[in-house]
């Protein structure tokens, strides 16, 4: 039976100011925190300088004992990160045009969502803490799988000339006297 380990975080955004001419702002993923508040959407953290920060809702974290290896490829990463997934809503007319589709410790499945570009995928250097709690999931529940090498089946040359069997036999098999057309 697959395990699961799971917490509530909250992502944390920045709505800066732009040094390119032609857009007004730009939006950076800059944080993750497990104290996440409220149900009811994103909440201004606070505003400096025409920078503003942002908390989202409370957002599911989950590792699945099934996927340790890519947790596993995480923390020997240089930088083990979280990666959160965030879904533009063009239509919306909120301070914050985002909603979290998911956040994952797997960067094969952050991979997966930056293959199709519709998606905005960020990924967010781990804290000591959240650090620790992946490394204890992977200690706990990582089976390493031991490489296995296919072997090929012999082919036997005798029986097989060039991907058909000898005329002579398909005339036999077909029920000819061998001599005269297939037909």
């Amino acid at each position: 039976m697959p395990h699961v380990a799971r917490c509530r975080v909250g992502i944390i955004v920045e709505k800066r100011p732009s040094a390119n001419e032609w857009i007004d702002h730009e939006w950076v993923t800059s944080g993750v925190t497990g104290q996440a508040v409220g149900n009811d959407g994103w909440v201004l953290l606070h505003e400096v300088s025409g920078v503003k920060q942002y908390l989202s809702p409370p957002v599911d974290l989950m590792m699945h004992s099934a996927e340790t290896e890519s947790y596993l490829y995480n923390l020997e990463s240089p930088v083990p990160s979280l990666f959160a997934v965030l879904r533009e809503d063009e239509e919306s007319d909120a301070e914050v045009p985002f909603d979290v589709h998911l956040v994952t410790l797997s960067p094969y499945e952050a991979q997966d969502y930056l293959d199709s570009s519709e998606e905005h995928v960020d990924r967010i250097t781990l804290d000591e803490a959240m650090l620790a709690w992946m490394a204890r999931f992977v200690d706990e529940h990582h089976v390493a799988e031991e490489f296995v090498k296919r072997k090929r089946n012999k082919l036997r040359t005798e029986d097989y000339k060039f991907g058909q069997e000898p005329i002579v036999e398909l005339r036999k098999r077909r029920g000819g006297n061998g001599s005269g057309s297939l037909h």
